[in-house]
């Protein structure tokens, strides 16, 4: 896998970035005191190495009458269906994350709905109908206290090894197997 060195100048465009991710290159150049055309070879080979991995608008859930976010913590009784569940999970609207955990449970989701009647709904008669989902515990978040990206700046010099994000679901099956052992 090929490595990618994230120099001072990298950083600078990362945390302008971060940002305002709509910031024109020529802005971002003047203020790294290096041309344009630097600015765009380098943010090119930033997503190339998969450093950067998109960018996104952001709408408020609020904004569309989502006005309930809750955090689903989700048990299998089977690790190895793992990557089932998780197709499973991917397929409900209202599951904006889904993260592999380690603890008590084996998933975190995170998800908007309407109200709580809406909550209920779907908790009832979407995710604990899944197979293999043996149980779930959900919290309401009643205010979301800090929402930001990765910070960049502080950071001294670093490499990043693309790759290896993505797990199998039997890899995955062996860590839910380990985690439940603990």
């Amino acid at each position: 896998m090929a490595s990618y060195q994230i120099d001072q100048v990298d950083r600078k465009i990362l945390s302008l970035l971060v940002k305002n991710a709509r910031m024109p290159f020529l802005e971002i150049a003047r203020e790294c005191g290096v041309s344009g055309a630097a600015i765009h070879q380098r943010v090119r080979r930033l997503e190339t190495a998969g450093v950067i991995t998109g960018s996104r608008l952001l709408v408020k859930p609020q904004a569309l009458g989502l006005n309930i976010c809750a955090f689903v913590s989700i048990s299998l009784s089977e690790a190895n269906k793992y990557a089932e569940v998780v197709a499973s999970l991917k397929q409900i609207p209202e599951v904006v994350e889904c993260h592999f955990v380690t603890g008590k449970y084996t998933l975190l989701v995170k998800m908007y709905c309407f109200d709580n009647d809406h909550l209920m709904e779907v908790l009832l008669n979407t995710i604990q109908k899944i197979p293999f989902i043996q149980a779930t515990d959900t919290m309401i978040a009643l205010d979301e206290a800090v929402n930001r990206q990765v910070w960049v700046k502080d950071f001294k010099s670093t490499s990043f090894t693309a790759g290896g994000k993505e797990e199998t679901g039997e890899k995955a099956a062996k860590r839910v197997k380990r985690q439940k052992k603990d």
